[in-house]
């Protein structure tokens, strides 16, 4: 997710109809504010250089409370190595980074009473095969099968691989389930739970993981395809869920394919016409208030910077939005924002933290730019409160 690529973040949306339910009321953001806090948090341990081999800056930020209290956050791209104080080379007041600083397509780092502590072996999860690679997406604590007393920590992998344009930031190829043990986090194992590379059409291929919502023995797992990059076109969202437990069992999963859950169906959209509503490719699902609440990036350029919502009262929809837009700020010029995340477990006093991970708008340019400013690719923190639409 180093290079930015704008046909994953740009949805294309108007308003649809609200909806009402007496179980289900309709949801939206009706306040925000930064969250200092966490932001600087990850700024100070970026530029520690108490070790050379640890995080200095990522994007793909997901987190999962372990069981002892941990905080495990989970990045994808991300930059090692070491930090230089200013001024850079160029004389400008930022911290930086030479260009032998190593790169790595996933990493993880443990957060303790509110201050990241450390940064396990990286990349965590080796890729597949030469020219392809894993992103981490959500993970959640579960039984190792149904019904077991042993937990482990399951993370949802994305497999990509080097893709010619516009395929520029990989081709999809299937979604993962690594198998992570309790509480040393030793990879055991991985599994593939859907494979998508005999899907013709890459717009098509479906990558599941982006958020997990867990509801009554159910966990419920979105995905979304990659739209058409080259294009305007909004990508689809979609979900499946499996029992708990079943995560890392490709027969337990089940899929919505338009009419109801089905075993080895072709995921349906619950989300997305590919013109006017839709989501990006990285999106994120809440509850509250006993309703689904999703954030994505809003349409056409907002979609560099503005986030947005949908509610429903299922996972499978109807959604209904997009609403409650908001523009936090970006810290330079020439910079978007993407890939909103809910972080529940950092949530308090009725305040749902999010994350937007920030990275360089001219591909060409990031990775250098990104270089001359640290502080430019790593996670930034938003609250949102959440209530009836006004």
């Amino acid at each position: 997710m180093l290079v930015l690529v704008l046909g994953a973040v740009l949805v294309s949306g108007r308003a649809e109809d609200d909806g009402d339910d007496e179980e289900c009321p309709p949801r939206t953001v009706v306040s925000w504010a930064p969250e200092p806090r966490l932001t600087s948090a990850f700024a100070r341990y970026g530029d520690d250089d108490a070790r050379t081999d640890d995080w200095t800056g990522g994007d793909g930020t997901h987190s999962v409370r372990l069981p002892d209290g941990r905080l495990l956050w989970l990045f994808s791209d991300t930059f090692l190595g070491r930090v230089h104080r200013p001024p850079n080379p160029a004389g400008e007041a930022y911290a930086w980074r030479d260009g032998s600083a190593p790169l790595v397509r996933n990493s993880a780092v443990v957060m303790r009473d509110g201050r990241p502590e450390s940064t396990l072996p990286a990349p965590l999860f080796p890729g597949p095969a030469p020219g392809s690679w894993r992103w981490p997406v959500a993970a959640r604590v579960e039984p190792r099968s149904p019904g077991a007393s042993e937990q482990v920590l399951r993370v949802l992998l994305w497999v990509r691989r080097h893709g010619a344009p516009p395929w520029i930031y990989g081709e999809p190829l299937a979604t993962e389930v690594a198998t992570l043990t309790l509480p040393a986090l030793r990879l055991e194992s991985v599994t593939t739970v859907l494979d998508q590379r005999r899907v013709g059409d890459l717009s098509r291929r479906v990558l599941f993981g982006t958020t997990l919502v867990e509801e009554d023995g159910w966990t419920y797992v979105f995905g979304g395809d990659d739209g058409r990059p080259a294009s305007r076109a909004a990508s689809h969202a979609h979900v499946a869920r499996v029992p708990e437990g079943g995560l890392a069992d490709p027969a337990a999963w089940e899929y919505w394919d338009g009419s109801g859950w089905r075993s080895r169906a072709r995921p349906a959209p619950v989300l997305g016409d590919g013109r006017r509503t839709g989501v990006g490719s990285a999106f994120t699902v809440t509850r509250d208030d006993g309703t689904y609440v999703l954030f994505t990036m809003a349409a056409g350029a907002e979609g560099l910077a503005t986030v947005t919502a949908y509610w429903a009262c299922s996972p499978a929809g109807p959604w209904h939005g997009p609403a409650g837009a908001f523009t936090p700020a970006l810290p330079a010029a020439g910079t978007a924002a993407y890939n909103p995340q809910a972080h529940p477990e950092l949530s308090r006093g009725g305040r749902l933290v999010l994350s937007l991970d920030v990275n360089w708008l001219e591909t060409s340019a990031a990775a250098a730019m990104l270089s001359r400013n640290v502080s430019l690719y790593r996670p930034r923190f938003v609250t949102v409160r959440l209530g009836p639409p006004r």
